[in-house]
Parts: C-alpha cells; sequence; structure tokens
C-alpha cells in the first residue's frame, strides 16, 4: 500500500468508526419492562443518548480529529493519534457501562416515565431488560477507533508530506508608479515617482549642461 493510500484509508476508516458510533448512539439500546405504579408493566424504549450520552460528543470530536489529520504535519499527526486513541477508549466505557448495568442506564427513562427516582427504588420495579444489537455496535466502533489510532501513531510517519504549494512568501520592493501610497510617499519627499529609479538611486534629478556640452 502507498503512502498516500495508506492516510487515505486511515482517514476514511476513522470516519467510518465515529460515523457507526454516532448511528448507534441515536437508535434504541434498551427494552425496559417496568411495573407502573398505576398497576400493569409499562415497556420502555430506552435510547443511546439517555443510556450513552457521551457517544455524540466523543464521535463528533473523532470527526473533527480526523479532519484535522488531512493537514497535520508528522508531530501532530501521533499527537492526534493518541488523542484517537482516548476518544475510542472513552466509546468503549461508555457502551460497556451501559451493557453491564442497563438498568443504572436506564434510570432517568424510567423516572421520567414512572416518577420513580433511585437507583434501588428503580431497580424494584424493573421487570426485565433486554439489549439490543446497537450497543454492541457502538462498542465495537470505540475498540476499532482505538486501533486505528494506535496505528495512526505507529505509521503516520509513513504518510506523506504536506505541501508547501501555497505557504512560500516572497517580499519584493514597492513599485511606486503601480502603488498609489508609494508615489504619495515619492511626492512628499520631493521626489519624482515617475522618474526612473536607477536615476533616483544615483541623487541626481537629471544630466547638467556641463556633461551635455563636455
Amino acid at each position: 500500500m502507498t503512502a498516500r493510500r495508506l492516510k487515505l484509508t486511515t482517514i476514511l476508516s476513522g470516519i467510518v468508526f465515529a460515523g457507526l458510533a454516532l448511528l448507534s448512539w441515536t437508535q434504541d439500546w434498551f427494552h425496559v419492562v417496568v411495573a407502573s405504579p398505576q398497576g400493569g408493566d409499562l415497556p420502555l424504549d430506552v435510547a443511546g443518548d439517555v443510556a450513552g450520552a457521551p457517544l455524540s460528543a466523543l464521535s463528533l470530536a473523532s470527526l473533527a480529529l480526523f479532519g484535522a489529520l488531512t493537514i497535520a504535519g508528522r508531530v501532530f499527526r501521533v499527537v492526534l493519534g493518541a488523542l484517537q486513541v482516548a476518544l475510542g477508549a472513552s466509546v468503549v466505557v461508555t457502551t460497556a457501562t451501559a451493557l453491564a448495568d442497563p438498568v443504572r442506564a436506564s434510570g432517568s427513562a424510567v423516572t421520567t416515565a414512572t416518577g420513580v427516582d433511585g437507583t434501588d427504588s428503580i431497580r424494584g420495579i424493573v421487570s426485565s431488560v433486554e439489549p439490543t444489537a446497537w450497543p454492541w455496535l457502538g462498542l465495537a466502533a470505540g475498540v476499532l477507533a482505538a486501533l486505528l489510532g494506535i496505528t495512526t501513531v505507529l505509521l503516520s510517519g509513513a504518510w506523506p508530506q504536506a505541501t508547501r504549494k501555497y505557504s512560500a512568501t516572497r517580499l519584493v520592493v514597492a513599485d511606486p508608479t503601480a502603488d498609489p501610497a508609494a508615489a504619495w510617499d515619492a511626492l512628499s519627499g520631493g521626489e519624482d515617482p515617475t522618474d526612473a529609479p536607477s536615476r533616483r538611486d544615483e541623487g541626481g534629478s537629471g544630466p547638467t549642461e556641463q556633461d551635455r556640452t563636455g
């Protein structure tokens, strides 16, 4: 794989993984059944924005990071790669925590629906919790994103260098005949801005009568 293709593949993969985590955040993570205080069972669908709220910010940060990687230099690639490892690990922790304790992750949704608050009280009225595939997708996206960050740290040195085509700067002497501001400055100094530069540099205003006859 060429250096250019390696860079393109890495950046596109990072965008895909971040998009998958963000997609997971928008979907239902748990189907919860609680005993309603009014009697009977109350089914609830708990979405990722409740059970895994940080995923949206983490995914958007990862998208911005891979956008920055397109123009980053070698040193900043390593820094951004390490940051991507941290973002991917944070996605893993968020989703794994929700999967490990879905009742706690669904607590705010249960409280909104029933008015029951407190972790122990919520556990007492939850009859069943069924996870969907979406939090597992978020978990897989986080693992892959962290691995991609490690790959970026290790291999970004082989990426092609950023071009300097548009960053070169040249300093040129202003031409009074082309620059109105410079022309006014010349007039203020008692010089004729239309006079040839070589003649002004010599300090003379023109040939003397002796030079013309001699």
